[in-house]
Formats: C-alpha cells, sequence, structure tokens
C-alpha cells in the first residue's frame, strides 16, 4: 500500500450506506446560513455514480414543481451527514441520463428490486 492510498484511506468515512443506481434515496446534507448550520434533506432518485475511494461521488436527480433537478454529492464530503434508502430499484445501467427527457410521472419510474 503505497503512502498516497494510507492517506486516502484515512479521508473515507467507514459507515456509508450501500446503495446503487436506481435507488431512491434522502440525503441529509449540512448547510451553513449565517452563523448556525442545519440539515437540509434532498430526496430522489440516484441517476449516476462515478469515482473510488475518497474521488467518488454520486448524482440524485427530483422533480421539483414540475422543473427537474441534479444534484452531485462527494460521498466521504464532511457535508453529507447521512444517506438514507427509501427504496430499491432494479436498473439494467449505470448512467440513468435517459430519465432527463422524461416528463412528469415516467421520469421516476424505476422498476422495484423486490420484482423479478
Amino acid at each position: 500500500m503505497t503512502l498516497i492510498q494510507k492517506i486516502e484511506k484515512e479521508q473515507c468515512k467507514e459507515n456509508v450506506a450501500e446503495f446503487n443506481v436506481g435507488d431512491t434515496v434522502k440525503v441529509h446534507c449540512r448547510v451553513l446560513e449565517g452563523g448556525k448550520e442545519r440539515i437540509q434533506i434532498f430526496a430522489g432518485l440516484v441517476i449516476a455514480r462515478r469515482g473510488t475511494s475518497v474521488n467518488a461521488s454520486f448524482t440524485v436527480r427530483k422533480i421539483s414543481y414540475g422543473e427537474g433537478v441534479e444534484r452531485v454529492f462527494p460521498l466521504h464530503s464532511p457535508r453529507v451527514a447521512k444517506i438514507e434508502i427509501t427504496h430499491k430499484g432494479k436498473v439494467r445501467r449505470a448512467k440513468l441520463n435517459y430519465l432527463r427527457d422524461r416528463v412528469g410521472k415516467k421520469a421516476t419510474l424505476v422498476k422495484s428490486a423486490d420484482q423479478r
């Protein structure tokens, strides 16, 4: 193990939720407003994951007031307090970019993992 790998391993969070592309998640992220810190929840569908170890990140997409909103979160960031998995999905793609073209309920339609 090289020196860089040791430093990266120290920076990684140890208890990260196991989730994949197609899952619906709630990301609890810390937000600074003025001098106060609060937790803001961003709930949506995971459409992409990329990177390994410290460089890992994931993209969450939700529909807010009829407009699609995407946000990229670093997986091991101290700003991400917690990741809750609300629904497991089963998809056959690594990236769900095709959902960007869809409108309404079809934009969040992913098969359930328990269905076969």
